[in-house]
């Protein structure tokens, strides 16, 4: 699982037993409330996704965290783009053999009644795209792909 913070890109490999993460002994336990638990004690947070990005509220402080998922387009993408969750191609933003700066819009997506731009990870051409306005998608599904 990679994560983006303001000290840059992490990865994690929490253990997870059901509703429990454990990661270098911090405890998360998600169900209808969340509690973590550290250094032996356990703290309420509160956590709400804006965009794609994670608001974190615990002991008084408010931590941000981004998960870059499949699709969440970065500088080190060089493939296809995948789609980060299931939805529905809202529209496609562009059109094969058309060339693309990173940072363009290609797709816009519905997912969990919100709307995702499906962004251009480098310069390049589009190659290829799988789905059009109206195309149900799944989770990790190549929407496009763009070489340079």
């Amino acid at each position: 699982m990679k994560f983006k913070t303001s000290d840059g890109r992490k990865d994690i490999e929490p253990q997870r037993e059901g509703l429990v993460f454990i990661h270098e002994g911090l405890i998360a336990q998600m169900g209808d409330e969340i509690w973590l638990e550290i250094d032996g004690r356990k703290h309420k947070a509160t956590a709400a996704k804006v965009g794609d990005t994670w608001w974190v509220h615990v002991l008084g402080h408010t931590l941000q965290y981004e998960i870059v998922e499949a699709g969440a387009a970065g500088a080190d993408d060089d493939s296809g783009l995948t789609a980060p969750m299931p939805g529905k191609i809202l529209d496609v933003l562009v059109s094969v053999g058309q060339s693309v700066k990173a940072g363009d819009a290609l797709m816009v997506m519905e997912a969990m009644k919100m709307e995702h731009k499906i962004v251009a990870g480098h310069d390049g051409i589009v190659d290829a795209i799988h789905y059009n306005s109206g195309d149900q998608v799944i989770q990790g599904a190549e929407l496009l792909s763009i070489h340079e």
